[in-house]
């Protein structure tokens, strides 16, 4: 897990879109960048419907939101769809960027031993520094709590 006060790595991938989407190209007072494992399975539908919900409160804020798995693009943009989120989706499908992240590697999925992508989260601010870490994150009820920490972050 990377710590706050560390800056963020920096990245450049393909969205839902297939456009590119880079954290510099972010022009907010902070953005969430949250890892996923999986687009459409129960978690990370409820942890992304969770920001979709609360979007017009993270928009009022002006905090972004970035979600990033090792989907393709086209599993990102079906997602996208079904559920009408407002967000950008990247595909970080050699999960290098999740590496760079600390949230990539070898975990135990149904018993068996897989790399994949986990559910943590960082909020960067304009500079480029992460400025909140969540590791192991439990989707529901994520964005309120981030929403929540951004305003103490603020204060």
């Amino acid at each position: 897990m990377l710590d706050p006060g560390t800056d963020a790595p920096s990245f450049s991938l393909p969205n839902q879109h297939g456009e590119t989407v880079s954290l510099e190209s972010i022009d907010a007072d902070y953005t969430v960048v949250y890892f996923y494992p999986r687009a459409d399975t129960p978690g990370c539908t409820t942890e992304a419907c969770g920001f979709r919900d609360a979007w017009d409160r993270f928009a009022a804020a002006d905090v972004a939101v970035v979600g990033i798995s090792d989907d393709p693009v086209d599993d990102l943009a079906d997602f996208a769809d079904k559920y009408d989120l407002p967000f950008h989706l990247l595909s970080d499908t050699d999960g290098s960027v999740a590496g760079a992240y600390d949230s990539y590697g070898e975990k135990n999925v149904f018993g068996n031993v897989v790399d994949g992508v986990f559910r943590n989260t960082y909020v960067v601010d304009a500079a480029g520094e992460i400025v909140l870490a969540y590791e192991g994150v439990d989707p529901e009820d994520h964005a309120e709590a981030i929403l929540a920490d951004v305003a103490d972050e603020r204060a």
